[in-house]
């Protein structure tokens, strides 16, 4: 399904999980280190696992935002997400991915919050970029 590009960027990674990545642009420069759990050394820095959820998260709450506003109603100011990541072995060999999305919409009443946030998973990119790709978990806190 082809799109119409608004915005673009590039990240560059040397040394697989025990090396660096950067984005070519120079805002983000990370060192990477493997968890403990899959064999590495743990290490001071981060993974590709945490800056998806790190990214997911951001990426779901400015789509609450979104579907909010095209609602006509607001997201309270002290909302949160909160996004889980795992990473396993697959049953048909290699490796996959899960997410567990926690929500929080303080104040908000429930069945606004359960609106909001079905519009926000069929509009955020990253919702979009898993569908049925990885198991997705919706949970409002």
């Amino acid at each position: 399904m082809p799109i119409s590009v608004k915005y673009s960027t590039s990240a560059i990674a040397t040394g697989g999980r025990e090396g660096r990545t950067r984005t070519l642009d120079g805002t983000l420069e990370l060192d990477l280190s493997t968890p403990e759990e899959l064999g590495g050394s743990g290490g001071d820095g981060t993974n590709p696992e945490q800056l998806f959820a790190a990214g997911y998260s951001a990426c779901f709450l400015s789509a609450l935002k979104f579907a909010a506003q095209q609602s006509k109603m607001n997201v309270p100011s002290n909302a949160a997400v909160t996004a889980t990541v795992g990473i396993g072995t697959l049953d048909e060999g290699g490796f996959g991915l899960e997410v567990d999305l926690a929500i929080d919409l303080p104040g908000l009443p429930k069945e606004d919050s359960q609106r909001l946030v079905q519009a926000a998973h069929q509009a955020c990119p990253y919702s979009n970029a898993t569908r049925n790709n990885i198991v997705v978990t919706l949970t409002i806190v």
